[in-house]
């Protein structure tokens, strides 16, 4: 395994595995064989409705909490410094855990520096932690980094060959912000899984088109949380230790950077008013 040591020195794993779309009837099953893969780091969120299975894979797993880096996300509905200070101790309950290795504000909208607040009061009290992040522009990033007391450690956003935030990346790089990915396979789209360039790379590390992604992004110092409810995929994703990509293999793989989001644009207004709907305003 590979780690990153985070601006507050707390270790992350560089690679983990993320339960986003995981049915929360099939979170338990799925972590514990992610955990039985080799996976440490588990990503998972308010949003998602499947922390009670993350933790009770963890306790299936007999492995010590200490071992297990668990990220979760406070989300749109829980912003403000009240709401997200109880929905902090809701997800403690719900994992079953004391402490949280690692909590994310999910999106930059609603009362998020309320919510900032509320994590720093956690980290402080020592039920987070480290503390950060999630979906905010290099824009937004600077904003809040600039006026916190704890700075934000993670920040994770869109990443994948297509999408490289070759930008977004500097910026975090000049603040000591991790920079983690989500989506490292834009979920399969854009032909991700069949790009001639990333099978060719594959074929000569006899590895898959999307080892070779995940190899990429880790090469250029993006943490990342891929999915599968498969326990051969998560085998697959997991054996990208043994292999390293070369110069001219970076090069070609830097060139797929299209530049855009695969999925939707934080800055749109459409985008912004979907967000909205989950907000409970």
């Amino acid at each position: 395994m590979e780690f990153a040591t985070l601006n507050n020195g707390v270790k992350m794993p560089m690679l983990g595995y993320g339960v986003y779309q995981v049915d929360a009837a099939e979170t338990r099953r799925c972590v514990r064989d992610a955990l039985s893969v080799g996976y440490r780091l588990i990503d998972t969120a308010q949003a998602y409705g499947n922390e009670e299975g993350v933790g009770q894979a963890l306790r299936d797993s007999g492995l010590r909490r200490d071992e297990v880096f668990i990220t979760s996300k406070v989300w749109i509905a829980n912003a403000g410094q009240e709401k997200a200070a109880a929905s902090i101790d809701e997800s403690l309950r719900k994992l079953g855990c004391d402490y949280i290795d690692l909590m994310l504000i999910h999106q930059p909208f609603g009362d998020y520096y309320g919510a900032y607040r509320a994590m720093e009061e956690a980290l402080r009290a020592g039920k987070l932690r480290a503390i950060g992040v999630s979906n905010f522009g290099p824009d937004r990033l600077i904003d809040l980094y600039t006026f916190v007391d704890i700075k934000p450690a993670v920040n994770q956003i869109e990443t994948h060959v297509f999408q490289q935030q070759k930008r977004a990346h500097a910026v975090l790089a000049k603040y000591g912000v991790l920079h983690q990915s989500w989506g490292p396979f834009a979920e399969g789209r854009k032909g991700l899984f069949t790009n001639p360039t990333l099978v060719e790379i594959g074929a000569k590390h006899n590895k898959s088109a999307a080892q070779v992604a995940l190899r990429f992004l880790m090469d250029s110092g993006v943490a990342v949380i891929p999915k599968s409810t498969h326990i051969e995929r998560m085998e697959q994703n997991f054996d990208v230790f043994d292999f390293a990509l070369d110069g001219e293999d970076k090069q070609r793989l830097a060139a797929l950077d299209e530049g855009e989001s695969a999925f939707f644009s934080h800055y749109d207004p459409e985008t912004v008013e979907w967000f909205m709907s989950f907000s409970g305003r």
